[in-house]
């Protein structure tokens, strides 16, 4: 379970993100608008715009799976210098490249292993409350508000660019 709602969900919703990213990459040069300005976007002036948004759903993928798996010294380091859509396009692959190295037996004892928090002064607490307290909600929280800072910006995105592809039973 723990596999399926941090890795193979978040590499999905990075797809996604990405293709958001290349509809606003699409927009920017249809409007003739610098891609900056998009990138540079924020929904409040207290908000992290576009690029951070993109920067934290990479970061709390990688980063919620490796402590979930108990791996967190594996996860790549990202400096967070990204400027460009192209630089951006290239950290959502290089956190997927990363996802993929994990399997569902990585996770066989995430609901109880305790997750240190450096962040919180070093507060723990149990891979399940993690993922279902933080990871999860955090990751949803920053791509919705990556997709709404470009609705506002007039990117043509709709319900399923935020979706993507839905697997249905014959």
């Amino acid at each position: 379970m723990f596999y399926d709602i941090t890795v193979v969900q978040a590499s999905k919703m990075l797809d996604n993100l990405k293709v958001m990213l290349e509809k606003a990459a699409a927009f920017a040069e249809t409007k003739k608008i610098d891609p900056e300005v998009l990138l540079t976007s924020r929904l409040a002036p207290d908000q992290f715009a576009l690029i951070r948004q993109v920067q934290i759903c990479c970061d709390t993928a990688k980063l919620g799976a490796a402590r979930l798996a108990g791996k967190a010294d594996s996860a790549p380091k990202h400096e967070d210098t990204e400027t460009t859509l192209d630089e951006l396009y290239s950290r959502i692959a290089a956190v997927q490249e990363y996802l993929a190295t994990f399997s569902a037996a990585d996770f066989t004892d995430t609901a109880t292993r305790e997750i240190s928090l450096p962040w919180l002064d070093g507060k723990k607490m149990l891979g399940s409350t993690f993922a279902t307290s933080f990871v999860i909600p955090n990751l949803y929280f920053h791509i919705t508000t990556a997709y709404a800072i470009l609705r506002h910006n007039g990117v043509d995105l709709g319900k399923l660019d935020y979706l993507g592809s839905i697997s249905f039973i014959d």
